[in-house]
């Protein structure tokens, strides 16, 4: 070892350090830097982690003397509204190179920040009921771990519609808004099993029992887990899309379209016909680039047809009413058909609703064999046609113990109930429960609902200790709005059951079938359709009632003597997840079912509204309007109503027909299809979006059928008014009724369907980033050798040929920037 010696000017030239200055050793400041807490404060562990291994570096840096820290930017201030995307847009730039950056949120509700460790984070603006303040920090280290950061604020105002309206147009292609995209999927005839192949579509595909049926209507959207082997209800990018099939373009189904020999009808076209009808459920998942596709050998495919297997349950199940020569115990049905709106329950099973299903039997020259009470019956549903609308009961079966094909034909023989199907009719009409995670369960029809033409079946708020109630249409002229109440009162915990179609049991089997009641004040009463109650039983003298089960069967019957209030055609019904307040579509009226002294406060409209070049006379309530109902809870039996939207054209007279001010931007025609968007997103939070779609025939020559997006306002809004209403013959009669407050930019177009269609089905996925809507009938009014529409085959645009069909088909809507459709 050398000795230190102490030179005089405090330097030796020897092989020790004389250097005396007070700088820290490099050791000395990478412990400084390693505990240097300052940087750590504030910053997220990503920012920790990369500062920790530059520290190393930083001590083999030549230059490690000259750092200076970062110059950071978070970017401007961004106002922005609930259910858009937001991104964040920082900037850093160093003398030496930047090691890192990452956002973090340091202040408001919080949020999920995508890509944040890149200088760009974005996330989706969450509802807000006002103007609310969220604060990000952008920081940045660089090689020596120098760090700096910088805030941004993003204030949130709450969800507003954010797009401009779609004008009106009688285009072949979904037309929607700029920023949005659309792709389709579930055409009618694509194949949902392994093996089947690609539809050729030109009249020669089978097996309908393992393709996309006809005339897709509602549709709902049930998750599945990242794996796919369980329910998983917040999915939003793997899932089972259950969609109703109401009716078919027959003429596109057959080579030539339809044929009979003889009034005979061949075995395989009804076969094919009947299989178009019922319900699909599909397997359907997010890819890359937020492609959407469906997987077309999931074990989750299935189709439910006309032939499926069903079970009775409630009260009518055994009823002599329901016994067939298929079901002598009145316990077991085949089938659904004519499937049209929908509802849901929260324990995860799809509600399907059989609407005109009367015109499908064959029933005529019975009446002998018939009893004065079966006749009015069967007069009250219309059960009365000739052959039947597609004539399938004339089919004689290759298989003579088929009886798929004489089940359509109802005339009572001179035997028993049992001998025949004349009870045939009273099978369909019903409120069907499916669980669609189980493939091979049996749907049940639940009749405790009542037998209707039944359009919507809506739950109200799920309420623990309050019984739950569903809202539903019975979709006919001068026919009436009804809710169930359940008998049970609701357990959260049921939710979850993994037993679904038991939750089913418990829930829908036992309760009260109600129907409405609408007062010129603007309130109403649901009155109980109860055998042995206001005059329901075996007394009444237009329709003896013999036990509730019969009540249940003839629930129109039971209507008619309680006093309902007939309406505009009742269709879809929907909740709004806020209020609870209950929403139906009442889509039109003609002129002799709501006549010039036949309106009333709910149904409060007769006018004309010219069609076409000639101004063809439409008499009537030919563009329907939206009623509404508040309640104190899912089990009162009083509310209070108004009308929500009337349906009219902008050029209409806005004194006495046009009552809500529409003008080219929201004005329609015949509401259907309704539905408010998911309370799992902005959209279906504080102030609610609804989308509103139009099965028209009224406004065709003007416009193709359309969906619109609203936010409606509440109950009393608006206030009453007094109209004047103008006859054929010029006479005037004036009305009562209760006006909302006009929806003005709170009611927009946002598609536009091809040519001939109608637009229904909607639903999303539960982050409301995915739309999807259904096209039902496109080209309805062609034929096989030229075609009236040619979508989906047009939506892609360039040159189709004139020989291609249309196909009904579900379209998958979204917003370009990742947003929430609609907002």
């Amino acid at each position: 070892m050398t000795d230190l010696i102490e030179a005089p000017f405090g330097y030796t030239d020897g092989d020790v350090d004389t250097n005396r200055s007070t700088a820290v050793t490099l050791n000395e400041l990478a412990d400084q830097r390693y505990s240097r807490r300052t940087l750590l404060r504030g910053s997220s562990a990503i920012v920790a982690a990369t500062v920790g291994g530059s520290l190393l570096a930083a001590c083999d840096d030549k230059n490690f003397g000259s750092d200076t820290a970062p110059t950071v930017s978070a970017g401007s201030a961004v106002t922005t509204t609930a259910g858009k995307m937001v991104t964040l847009t920082g900037t850093a730039t160093d003398d030496k190179q930047i090691a890192s950056v990452a956002w973090t949120q340091i202040a408001g509700p919080q949020v999920t920040l995508a890509t944040p460790a890149t200088n760009a984070a974005s996330f989706l603006a969450p509802a807000v009921a006002a103007p609310t303040e969220f604060r990000f920090r952008f920081a940045a280290v660089d090689s020596r771990g120098q760090t700096s950061s910088a805030d941004a604020t993003v204030t949130v105002a709450p969800a507003a519609l954010d797009f401009t309206a779609v004008a009106k147009n009688k285009l072949d292609v979904v037309t929607v808004p700029t920023g949005y995209t659309v792709t389709v999927i579930n055409r009618t005839g694509d194949p949902i099993a392994a093996n089947v192949p690609a539809y050729k579509n030109d009249g020669t595909d089978t097996n309908f029992a393992q393709r996309i049926g006809d005339h897709g209507d509602a549709l709902y959207w049930y998750g599945l887990s990242t794996d796919g082997a369980a329910r998983d209800a917040n999915s939003s990018a793997r899932g089972l899309l259950v969609q109703n099939h109401e009716n078919i373009n027959q003429q596109y189904l057959h080579v030539g379209g339809a044929t009979s020999t003889g009034g005979v009808r061949p075995e395989a076209e009804a076969q094919k016909e009947i299989d178009c009808h019922g319900v699909s459920i599909t397997e359907a998942s997010e890819g890359a680039g937020r492609a959407w596709s469906v997987k077309q050998d999931s074990t989750y495919n299935r189709r439910i047809t006309p032939a499926t297997v069903m079970a009775f349950n409630g009260p009518a199940r055994g009823s002599a009413l329901l016994r067939t020569a298929y079901s002598p115990t009145g316990v077991a049905g085949r089938g659904t058909i004519n499937n049209c709106a929908n509802g849901t329950t929260p324990w995860g099973t799809a509600i399907t609703c059989e609407e005109n299903w009367a015109g499908y039997f064959r029933r005529s020259g019975d009446t002998a064999n018939r009893t004065a009470k079966e006749l009015t019956a069967l007069s009250r549903y219309g059960v009365t046609s000739g052959t039947g609308s597609y004539g399938w009961s004339t089919v004689v079966a290759s298989d003579s113990a088929n009886t798929l094909f004489r089940r359509w034909d109802a005339r009572a023989g001179t035997g028993t109930a049992t001998d025949d199907f004349r009870n045939e009719p009273n099978q369909f009409g019903w409120i069907v429960e499916i669980d669609p995670y189980a493939p091979s369960s049996t749907p049940r029809k639940r009749t405790a609902l009542g037998r209707l033409g039944h359009e919507g079946c809506w739950p109200g708020a799920f309420v623990v200790g309050k019984k739950p109630a569903w809202y539903m249409g019975d979709d006919s002229r001068r026919e009436y709005i009804y809710k169930f109440v359940s008998a049970t009162a609701w357990v959260a915990a049921d939710a979850n059951a993994a037993d679904r179609l038991a939750m089913g049991d418990k829930y829908l089997d036992a309760g009260t079938l109600y129907v409405a009641k609408f007062a010129a004040d603007g309130t109403g009463s649901w009155l109980p359709l109860v055998f042995g109650q206001n005059g329901i039983d075996g007394n009444n003298a237009t329709y003896a009632f013999a036990d509730h089960a019969d009540v249940l069967v003839n629930a129109r019957l039971a209507a008619d003597v309680v006093g309902a209030t007939p309406m505009d055609r009742p269709e879809w019904t929907a909740v709004n997840p806020v209020t609870g307040e209950i929403y139906v579509t009442l889509t039109n009226n003609s002129e002799s079912g709501r006549p010039l002294n036949g309106t009333d406060a709910a149904n409060p409209r007769h006018y004309n509204d010219p069609k076409g070049a000639a101004q063809s006379a439409q008499y009537g309530n030919p563009n329907g309007h939206v009623i509404r109902m508040k309640e104190a809870d899912t089990e009162a039996t009083s509310f209070t109503w108004d009308i929500y939207a009337f349906g009219a054209g902008a050029d209409l007279d806005k004194t006495n027909i046009n009552l809500s001010s529409l003008d080219d931007s929201n004005d329609f025609s015949s509401p259907d299809g309704m539905a408010f968007a998911r309370a799992t997103h902005a959209g279906g939070q504080v102030k609610p979006m609804m989308w509103l779609q139009t099965d028209d025939s009224a406004y065709t020559d003007v416009t193709n059928c359309m969906m619109l997006a609203a936010q409606p306002g509440s109950v009393g809004d608006g206030g009453a008014r007094s109209i004047t209403n103008t006859g054929s013959n010029g006479a005037t009669a004036t009305q009562a009724t209760r006006v909302g407050a006009a929806p003005g930019a709170n009611l927009r177009r946002f598609l536009v369907g091809p040519i001939e269609c109608e637009i229904t089905g909607v639903d999303s996925t539960p982050d409301g980033r995915t739309l999807f809507v259904g096209i039902q009938h496109p080209g309805e009014n062609g034929s096989p050798a030229a075609p009236s529409s040619h979508w989906p085959d047009s939506q892609a645009g360039g040159t189709v040929a004139a020989t291609v069909r249309p196909r009904s088909a579900v379209v998958v809507i979204t917003k370009n920037d990742g947003g929430v459709v609609g907002l």
